[in-house]
């Protein structure tokens, strides 16, 4: 996970963009938690959780984020955070039920390494959960235009469907399921979004893998 990212100097316009875009974010957020295993007592990380946002919503009180100002926000909602990045994440072996990845993959230095970093510190039945833009969809698409004159993708690297899954078998996973959702483009989005099972409709797209046993 990259360290000499904007974040730590573009705080405030990071919170505000999700003040300006709410039924995104509430989308998102709903797409996500339809991925999450079900049960009592589960024990799970958000990977790269920014200022705490989507862990806050999802109910999750842990996680690693390298932004410092990003990384005080998150504490001053109430998250354990650790200084931290993907591909080498401080935890111990085996020691979650799930592992959730939010938007953060497209700063990772090392794609499949990040994945099996997960794969480590994921029980022998736990599940990753990964939501990403679909490089190949219609806000994927604008992102991508529109890349060299944004303030938060200018070095973000956007991955296809296929490329994510890709990685995600070589990172030692497998059993996947998709949720999807943002059918629309950005501007557009007026209403909260339900997501869809599969993928090639939403340019937001969950993917729920399982740890090999």
């Amino acid at each position: 996970m990259k360290k000499n990212l904007p974040f730590d100097s573009h705080v405030a316009e990071y919170e505000e963009w999700y003040k300006e875009y709410p039924f995104v974010f509430q989308s998102e957020v709903e797409a996500l938690r339809q991925m999450l295993p079900e049960g009592e007592n589960l024990s799970g990380i958000e990977v790269g959780l920014g200022t705490g946002k989507f862990a806050e919503a999802l109910g999750i009180k842990e996680g690693i984020e390298p932004s410092a100002n990003m990384r005080a926000l998150a504490v001053n909602r109430g998250l354990e955070v650790l200084d931290g990045i993907a591909e080498r994440l401080p935890y111990k072996d085996l020691r979650f039920d799930f592992v959730v990845m939010a938007f953060c993959i497209s700063y990772f230095d090392d794609l499949q390494g990040a994945f099996r970093e997960a794969h480590r510190v994921l029980k022998k039945d736990g599940t990753l959960v990964v939501g990403f833009i679909d490089q190949d969809s219609t806000i994927g698409k604008y992102y991508e235009e529109h890349r060299p004159e944004s303030t938060f993708y200018r070095e973000a690297n956007f991955y296809s469907v296929e490329k994510v899954v890709s990685a995600l078998k070589q990172g030692g996973f497998k059993h996947f399921e998709f949720c999807q959702t943002l059918f629309k483009p950005l501007n557009d989005i007026k209403a909260f979004e339900h997501s869809k099972p599969g993928t090639g409709e939403g340019s937001f797209v969950v993917v729920q893998a399982r740890k090999k046993k």
